[in-house]
């Protein structure tokens, strides 16, 4: 196998894995208000995200169309040399960007995952992606305005307009309702919000499988095996399937820590602010794909559960988790651009196909440090509903934090 090929095979795996940390990573934006109200139990929850995800990614390649075009500029767009790599840029040195990228993207995912951070799995990505395209090529290297039009306006103004959205269709339902009983509005909320959070689990599957996809379809553009062109019209199959599966995967696990801040830690929410959540979230991110924006599903979902405790009255908001949340989203971009320039540097400077799988070592290795921290302190569908600790804030219930001290004290 030649060099350009193991690369490449490893990078499809790379993108499959983070495709499979997008899914869990995710999963709190369409199922937490509904786990947390009781509308569906964690397991069934998380279940039909998956299905639901499976589905969705089927339905469009609008966004996919983007990543291949709107945020590096690999290859030539216009002309009569379109589709060849723009000036110095050899296939294998697209590939090893593309590869650090994602490493970079994987890797801020799990480390804000650990903390029950629910920053945006697609920032990380595109963060990831510029950095290493920074190091590898320079500034001249990014499409800083498809980034500016299609990434950071719709981040700025996203959680926005979703907070607004929300709180007012949170002070429309109880002003409708004032007068039925709480419990039988409870009840037939709960019922409403099953169709709603199947809706944002569809539109999900719609607007972030696709992310991968592009990625995918842009190293194949690299080494010629796809035409620039062909993607807007259609993406191999084995792409699309493949990258379902994984974010369906990643659904299905559940990333339980940031399913807990999204439904515990901001808001004490019940039925009918869950329900006007999930419909206000599922209509801008169907939105936003139709129109090929790449938006951030966790910036909508947070904005709208921050609305439904807004909108109702009397409604505590948790603002200093919210602050966390907003610091992890305005440091995703850079921090995630750090590390991909940084495994960019580290490929380089070993060279070929040894820097790659260096690389891919790397990132093995400091997943599996995350993932066995998580495993002190596990967070799962027993133990995520449980009450949030409003002396630390912390996504980690007490009866688990206080674990390791009982067992060494026996």
């Amino acid at each position: 196998m030649s060099a350009e090929m193991l690369i490449l095979v490893l990078l499809v795996i790379t993108a499959l894995g983070f495709d499979f940390t997008n899914g869990f990573h995710d999963t709190g934006n369409a199922m937490a208000t509904s786990i947390a109200t009781g509308a569906l139990k964690p397991k069934v929850a998380v279940t039909l995200a998956a299905i639901l995800n499976l589905v969705g990614a089927f339905l469009s390649v609008q966004v996919a169309a983007t990543i291949t075009k709107d945020v590096l500029k690999i290859q030539q767009t216009k002309g009569a040399n379109a589709g060849d790599l723009i000036g110095g840029l050899d296939a294998q040195k697209a590939l090893v960007i593309i590869f650090a990228g994602l490493i970079g993207g994987i890797l801020w995912n799990l480390f804000t995952w650990l903390f029950g951070l629910p920053s945006s799995s697609s920032h990380a990505l595109f963060g990831g992606l510029i950095g290493s395209g920074i190091a590898a090529i320079g500034t001249s290297g990014v499409n800083w305005e498809g980034i500016v039009d299609k990434i950071v306006i719709p981040a700025l103004l996203a959680p926005v307009i979703a907070l607004v959205v929300a709180a007012a269709g949170t002070w429309l339902v109880y002003a409708i309702t004032a007068s039925v009983a709480n419990k039988r509005k409870e009840s037939g909320f709960r019922a409403g919000q099953i169709a709603t959070a199947s809706l944002v689990s569809l539109a999900h599957g719609t607007g972030d499988a696709q992310k991968t996809m592009g990625v995918i379809a842009l190293a194949l553009i690299a080494t010629g095996h796809l035409s620039a062109g062909s993607v807007s019209e259609g993406l191999p199959v084995w792409i699309i399937v493949s990258c379902a599966l994984a974010i369906a995967l990643g659904t299905y696990l559940g990333g339980w820590r940031i399913i807990r801040t999204l439904g515990k830690g901001l808001v004490e929410i019940k039925a009918p602010q869950g329900m006007a959540a999930e419909a206000s979230s599922a209509a801008i991110i169907l939105t936003s794909s139709a129109a090929g924006m790449a938006l951030s599903t966790t910036h909508v979902a947070t904005g709208s559960i921050l609305g439904s405790g807004v909108g109702k009255p009397g409604a505590a908001v948790r603002w200093s988790v919210a602050g966390r949340m907003v610091v992890a989203w305005v440091t995703t971009l850079p921090l995630a651009g750090l590390v991909g320039a940084a495994t960019y540097g580290i490929a380089s400077l070993i060279g070929g196909a040894a820097g790659a799988i260096v690389i891919f070592a790397i990132l093995v290795v400091l997943s599996g440090v995350m993932y066995w921290r998580a495993q002190q302190q596990k967070v799962d569908s027993s133990n995520v509903n449980a009450e949030w600790d409003d002396t630390s804030n912390s996504v980690i219930p007490a009866e688990v934090v206080a674990e390791p001290a009982t067992a060494g004290s026996r």
